[in-house]
């Protein structure tokens, strides 16, 4: 079984580079503090990764 990273957006997306946005939503992240969890593969770490600023992000056993 994979897995699973919990990933809350703690800090706003405006005023960010319109890459950044998409990154969040693509992560599937709609609001503030909105939680959403995801299989640890290496394309979300890489999206984590590019936005780690505005995350915050804990492993689920």
């Amino acid at each position: 079984m994979p897995t699973k990273l919990r990933i809350t957006q703690v800090h706003s997306a405006i005023d960010r580079p319109d890459v950044q946005k998409r990154i969040v939503r693509s992560l599937g992240i709609r609001k503030l503090y909105h939680t959403v969890e995801k299989n640890d593969t290496p394309q979300i770490r890489g999206m984590i990764k590019k936005i780690e600023h505005l995350l915050k992000v804990t492993e689920v056993a």
